[in-house]
């Protein structure tokens, strides 16, 4: 397979750290791979192959015979930085939400809908994390029997937010246990000991940004307007796994048995639904794969699922890769 030059922007983040170790994970067939990160990040240096490799920042020839570009590194970067790498002859993956909603982007999960991954025109995009598991998980049942209605809560952890959001926890959790005043800078409260049904700003009809995100992307990806989305978006000071409690109404019956068989047909996700076995965040940190439990049947048509994944792998990083390994295929074959 034709090795490609690769380029990530943000790399010194958290998902940009887990993109490299990605790569390298599934052995991307690559020649070149450059890092590029803010200011204040240049220098660092990200082992790859046996080898460090330095992050620089974006210059004027920075993405020039980058094949793909892979960002992570915020919304305002990736609306003033991913024209330039497009422009350059690059495709860009990107992670933030500066694309999502934009018309001619596509917005992907591999295993969702791969054929929206070619109708791209230089830029294409990652879901939200959370939506990405819901949307894996209700894949299958939406092909089966069709999806009326969904109603989400999810809990998310703080690796969502950022490094700095992680030693926040850490901490304001040393300060509660030792008896110190806890200050808090990345998130409006408290996060040690608590949780906050607030994550990003609030919109004009009450419900928050990340909210409407899962509403707006979850339609997307599946190309149903009429599909009712209702979800509360919650932060909870774990570090790594996000975990949704998810409702759904859907408009023919089937069994739990059912249920469960499409589930585990389908690619990348897996049930743990025995008697008092269920997923948690700790599992999703060593597996890949969108975990699914507490599989309940409410009455005809409605059931109760929830659901877990690592929010900086697959909710982000292995999407893109993902992503990029399918472009690969495309043009390979």
């Amino acid at each position: 397979m034709k090795k490609r030059n690769i380029a990530v922007v943000g790399a010194a983040g958290a998902v940009g750290r887990e993109i490299v170790k990605i790569l390298e994970e599934r052995n991307f067939p690559i020649n070149e791979l450059r890092l590029f990160a803010a200011e204040k990040s240049c220098g660092t240096n990200i082992p790859f192959k046996g080898k460090d490799i330095e992050v620089t920042k974006v210059c004027e020839n920075s993405f020039d015979n980058i094949d793909f570009a892979l960002f992570s590194a915020g919304t305002n970067a990736s609306i003033l930085l991913a024209p330039q790498a497009v422009n350059s002859g690059a495709i860009v993956i990107d992670n933030s939400n500066a694309f999502r909603m934009t018309d001619d982007v596509p917005l992907v999960v591999p295993e969702v809908n791969p054929q929206d991954t070619f109708n791209q025109k230089g830029i294409i995009a990652n879901p939200n994390c959370s939506t990405i598991q819901m949307v894996a998980t209700l894949k299958p049942v939406y092909d089966k029997v069709g999806i009326r209605r969904i109603i989400a809560s999810t809990y998310q952890s703080v690796s969502g937010t950022g490094k700095k959001a992680i030693d926040e926890l850490k901490h304001q959790s040393r300060a509660v246990l030792n008896g110190e005043k806890v200050t808090s800078e990345i998130y409006p409260h408290q996060i040690a000991f608590n949780v906050l049904p607030h994550i990003d700003v609030f919109e004009e009809n009450g419900y928050t940004r990340e909210e409407m995100k899962m509403v707006n992307e979850t339609k997307k990806i599946l190309g149903d307007d009429e599909i009712s989305v209702n979800v509360t978006c919650v932060r909870v000071p774990v570090i790594t796994g996000h975990a949704e409690s998810v409702f759904i109404e859907t408009k023919e019956d089937l069994s739990i048995t059912e249920l469960k068989k499409l589930l585990n047909e389908f690619p990348g996700v897996k049930t743990v639904d025995d008697v008092e076995k269920y997923p948690m965040p700790i599992d999703s940190i060593s597996d890949d794969d969108v975990l699914v439990g507490r599989i309940r049947k409410f009455r005809e048509r409605e059931f109760n699922l929830w659901i877990v994944a690592n929010n900086l792998r697959k909710g982000a990083a292995l999407n893109a890769v993902q992503i990029a390994e399918l472009l690969l295929s495309r043009n390979d074959s």
